[in-house]
C-alpha cells in the first residue's frame, strides 16, 4: 500500500506564522511562489475543537490551491501523521528567522538611472 504524502509548511504571512498541513507542495507556476494544495484540517468528529485551527479552517474555506513567495516560507517537512494547524504572532522566539529582503527584483530608478 502506497504512503500518502503529507507536507507540514511553515511560512511568514501578515504578522503570523501559519503551519499548515497539506498534501502537495511545489514549485509554482508563478515565479517566485511556493504552491500549497490540498489542505488538511483535524476530522471534524472529534470531540475537542481547537478555536485556532477553527479560525484556520475559515480563513482557507473554498481555497484550492494557496501561493506563498519563497521568501516567507520558513520551512517544509515531510511527515507521517498529520498535526494541528496553527497561526500565531511572530515573537522574540523567532527572531533567528528573518523574512529575505523584499523585493527580491529590482525595480529600476525613475528616470531610467540617468542623474
Amino acid at each position: 500500500m502506497a504512503r500518502k504524502r503529507l507536507y507540514r509548511v511553515v511560512f511568514l504571512g501578515r504578522g503570523q506564522v501559519y503551519e499548515l498541513y497539506a498534501r502537495s507542495v511545489s514549485q509554482g507556476s508563478l515565479f517566485g511562489f511556493i504552491e500549497i494544495e490540498g489542505l488538511t484540517f483535524g476530522e471534524r468528529s472529534q470531540v475537542v475543537v481547537d478555536p485556532g485551527e477553527e479560525s484556520l479552517k475559515r480563513e482557507f474555506e473554498g481555497v484550492e490551491r494557496i501561493h506563498v513567495p519563497m521568501h516567507a516560507v520558513i520551512r517544509i517537512d515531510e511527515v507521517e501523521r498529520e498535526g494541528v494547524s496553527r497561526m500565531r504572532p511572530v515573537d522574540k522566539g523567532d527572531a533567528s528567522v528573518t523574512p529575505f529582503p523584499s523585493p527580491i527584483l529590482g525595480v529600476p530608478p525613475r528616470g531610467g538611472g540617468k542623474d
